[in-house]
């Protein structure tokens, strides 16, 4: 039986349409505190679209999302005081240096000077971004410009994580840093929603996996489970392998390694 006070995320038989499209269909999931919940989808999965439902961005046509016993549109403000989200591309204010974006973010969230300063600098300083501090934050590269916005996700010690592709264009050390972040944000009890294409990221972080295709659940559960639902045999299955199998792309990417070989070796 599943302890309710533990659970930070619910979501509920929810749906979503554009026009003639299922982007979420009757989509269960849950999100306990102390874990990172790996989402993983093709392209069009409909990852993205759950995430601006849980977010309150959009509402959903059925079912109910609960984030902390709250409701995301009902409660919008509390709510996302105790939200840290990055997207896939940042959506940070770029006519500004990250300087200004943090003292604005300190004076919104009201965050406690000196505290708020020292988070601020071991932030900056663990992810190499205190030369860029005082720059406009438009000039910066991609890779930098996530730095900033993972960094302004987590200053306010939010109870939950919602990462959407946060590592895209980040370097080898920078990961290695989020990953530790992520770890360190669990371990003090809170939780990690983390929706990515990089399947070994994936496996080397999440508890709990979920796989949707066309906006369904296709599979859920750590990683033992998923590769016992594929195939009992095969113990040597990567989460990769296990993706494409139950996303019923495993078939579709045989075909096109053979048609290659073929290509090449002609």
């Amino acid at each position: 039986m599943e302890n309710n006070e533990d659970l930070i995320l619910r979501v509920e038989k929810i749906s979503k349409s554009f026009k003639d499209v299922h982007a979420v269909d009757d989509l269960s999931f849950h999100i306990r505190k102390g874990e990172i919940y790996g989402l993983l989808g093709p392209n069009g999965a409909g990852k993205t679209t759950t995430i601006k439902l849980i977010l309150g961005l959009l509402e959903p046509e059925a079912g109910d999302i609960s984030v902390l016993g709250l409701h995301p549109q009902k409660d919008e403000l509390e709510l996302k005081a105790k939200i840290g989200y990055v997207s896939e591309e940042p959506l940070i204010y770029k006519s500004l240096t990250p300087k200004e974006l943090f003292n604005f973010i300190a004076s919104i969230r009201k965050l406690e000077g000196e505290s708020a300063t020292s988070k601020l600098a071991q932030y900056l300083e663990s992810l190499s971004a205190v030369e860029y501090y005082e720059r406009l934050i438009s000039t910066l590269s991609r890779g930098n410009k996530q730095k900033i916005q993972i960094i302004a996700a987590i200053l306010h010690d939010p109870e939950i994580l919602i990462l959407d592709e946060p590592l895209t264009g980040l370097d080898a050390k920078s990961v290695k840093v989020v990953k530790e972040i992520l770890e360190l944000h669990t371990k003090r009890g809170g939780a990690v929603l983390f929706s990515t294409h990089i399947m070994e990221i994936a496996e080397d972080i999440c508890d709990r996996i979920g796989i949707i295709n066309q906006g369904k659940m296709v599979a859920e559960g750590t990683m033992e489970t998923l590769k016992h639902k594929v195939s009992a045999m095969d113990e040597d299955m990567d989460l990769e392998d296990i993706f494409l199998r139950l996303t019923e792309q495993d078939n579709s990417i045989n075909e096109i390694v053979e048609k290659l070989r073929k290509t090449m070796n002609s």
